[in-house]
């Protein structure tokens, strides 16, 4: 492992190489991201954009962003229907 890794308590991937499979997911959201928020932004500092991606994310990507993968509704919608059928047992 990296020691950048070892410092941050971080593991690698556990797939053999070039298996994109293992990283598809992490790829597809940070490709959204960068287009969707970050692009052609230029942040004062680190932590104003550590704040504005962590408002992207609470305040539009989890409770309002649509996604094809729950049926065209929200993760926070998505959850609370899953959640909802468990509610009766």
């Amino acid at each position: 492992m990296l020691p950048r890794m070892i410092a941050n308590n971080l593991k690698s991937s556990m797939s053999r190489r070039g298996n994109y499979h293992d990283s598809a997911v992490a790829v597809s959201f940070f490709q959204l991201l960068k287009r969707e928020r970050i692009k052609r932004r230029i942040y004062a500092n680190r932590d104003l954009a550590k704040q504005d991606i962590f408002d992207y994310l609470e305040m539009f990507y989890n409770p309002v962003r649509n996604h094809g993968s729950n049926d065209m509704l929200s993760p926070v919608e998505y959850e609370k229907i899953y959640f909802m059928k468990f509610e009766g047992v």
